[in-house]
């Protein structure tokens, strides 16, 4: 490269460096939520017992040591009004493994394709039923069978099943801007982005526990918040 160009990409790195920011903090839960139950219908089948070699659990509260919350989306609500940004490229994957959707609990943008796998070694049907978005219903007959599937609207929660094996239960987000993530085993969550300095709404949302929103002020490209919310029976 010669060295007119590598000033010009020298440039364009710290223009991206200076743009690029960082949302952190972490999601709690408070309350004791019910415990975790075995699934004995994954053992039990046929086909996917022979997957597992202990005890699949209920996934509706993922709780940490320290009240960490995981599967929790988290996302900016406002702040950004008339502010477009593009599709990200990436596809984000939902596998079938075990009998079970991995993972339990994920976001994309509207308009981002994302993958559907079939992981396991027979048949797994996948069917979405958005409330918002246009659902869909198909089979996936053999392993490594792979669906580019897309939905074009926000929406909160959109679920998966498989008809096959009606305990295989996931949760996909859709989200009107790229400024999102899905908190951790330990209930923590880092947003980045060419996100610009100022005050934004955030909100975080889990299938059970509901909703809960905070401000924060994004400056120099950096900003911490934590939220917390309630058990739901």
């Amino acid at each position: 490269m010669n060295t007119t160009l590598q000033f010009a990409a020298a440039i364009v790195a710290t223009a991206t460096l200076a743009n690029a920011a960082e949302l952190t903090g972490k999601v709690t839960l408070k309350g004791t939520p019910p415990p975790a139950k075995p699934i004995p219908q994954v053992k039990a089948d046929a086909n996917c017992g022979k997957t597992r070699t202990t005890d699949v659990m209920t996934r509706t509260y993922v709780v940490s040591a320290d009240g960490g919350l995981a599967n929790t989306v988290v996302y900016i609500k406002g702040g950004l009004e008339g502010k477009t940004f593009p599709v990200p490229a990436d596809k984000p994957l939902i596998d079938q493994v075990g009998c079970m959707y991995e993972p339990y609990v994920s976001a994309v943008m509207a308009g981002q394709t994302f993958q559907v796998r079939n992981s396991d070694a027979f048949m797994h049907n996948v069917n979405a039923t958005p409330k918002v978005n246009k659902g869909f219903n198909f089979a996936q007959a053999t392993a490594g069978q792979v669906n580019d599937k897309m939905f074009d609207k926000p929406e909160l929660g959109a679920k998966f099943v498989c008809n096959v094996h009606p305990w295989m239960i996931a949760y996909v987000s859709v989200m009107e801007n790229p400024f999102f993530a899905v908190t951790d085993k330990d209930g923590k969550f880092t947003i980045k982005g060419d996100l610009p300095d100022g005050k934004y709404t955030v909100e975080a949302f889990h299938q059970k526990a509901g909703a809960v929103a905070g401000e924060v002020q994004v400056k120099g490209g950096k900003a911490v918040l934590d939220l917390s919310l309630e058990v739901k029976q």
